[in-house]
């Protein structure tokens, strides 16, 4: 792994005052396990070792993680982080507002708000300056599968924007069902939406060749390593990547959600891209599909 790429991370996170907040976000019947009502510390704490302590007192603030998420990225080499932003959570927006250079922001659509959900994404872009829209099909209640009709119209608007949407896919971390988030479900959207930038999330297991497949097959799809540490990186995706894919995957994280920048840098040099991938892999793809400065 080259030393002088200056990495774009497509997932980072903001850090929550306490860790059982994170089920706050769910509606109380989408949750049935003992667990999963507050017994775990991560919606998918059972899949993580190591789960980052930032070890801050007030992290949890703009300025805390602010501290913390610079020292980070500088110390590992990345110059860019895509974080979430809501209309009223403050971190998200000081980061983007503060270091603009340094942090842009995505938003969580809502398909079950109709037309308040399409309205809601496009004052993100036009008040916030998201750069792209993100999606959890399994994490809604109630569920929304990718390819319902219910996402159509942010489909839509997103194209109309110019963004790409993040699209979680693969069985999902957190104890929900996953028949939401089948990997096949992309192929009738990119058929029905040719022209949206899709980047896959969380890995797309265990369905990972039928990814590949679709990627292949799709110009605008396209495929992230979020929520995984670079040594369990799917085999299927890596050689993609150094044969006909080296334009299509895209390296995000997980820090400080389940993965430090520490472990996950330290892996990234045992991962086997050529060396014409990394380039791509760290930067290029994402400054391109995201419309980041190359």
């Amino acid at each position: 792994m080259p030393d002088d790429i200056r990495a774009i991370d497509l997932m980072m996170g903001i850090p929550l005052a306490e860790r059982t907040e994170w089920y706050r976000m769910f509606d109380d019947a989408a949750l049935r396990d003992d667990e999963s009502k507050g017994g775990l510390r991560h919606g998918a704490g059972y899949m993580f070792k190591d789960v980052p302590e930032l070890g801050t007192a007030g992290v949890a603030t703009p300025e805390g993680f602010e501290t913390v998420a610079l020292r980070e990225m500088d110390r590992f080499g990345v110059q860019i982080g895509l974080v979430p932003v809501t209309f009223d959570e403050p971190i998200g927006r000081h980061l983007v507002t503060t270091h603009p250079d340094r942090f842009v922001g995505s938003y969580m659509v809502d398909p079950n708000k109709g037309m308040d959900g399409v309205r809601d994404l496009e004052r993100a872009v036009t008040e916030l300056g998201v750069v792209a829209a993100a999606a959890f099909p399994a994490g809604y209640f109630p569920q929304v599968p990718i390819d319902d009709r219910r996402f159509y119209p942010l489909y839509a608007k997103c194209i109309e924007l110019d963004i790409p949407i993040c699209m979680n896919a693969g069985v999902p971390g957190p104890r929900f069902p996953a028949d939401c988030q089948r990997v096949d479900r992309l192929d009738e959207v990119c058929f029905f939406f040719p022209e949206l930038k899709i980047v896959t999330r969380h890995g797309c297991e265990p369905w990972t060749d039928m990814a590949v497949k679709l990627l292949l097959k799709w110009p605008n799809l396209y495929y992230s390593t979020s929520a995984f540490a670079p040594r369990y990186y799917p085999k299927a995706i890596v050689d993609y990547a150094n044969t006909r894919g080296a334009d299509k995957v895209m390296y995000a994280g997980y820090f400080p959600s389940g993965l430090s920048l520490e472990r996950i840098f330290t892996e990234m040099k045992d991962v086997p891209f050529r060396d014409h991938v990394w380039p791509k892999f760290l930067r290029e793809n994402a400054a391109r599909v995201f419309k980041l400065p190359a």
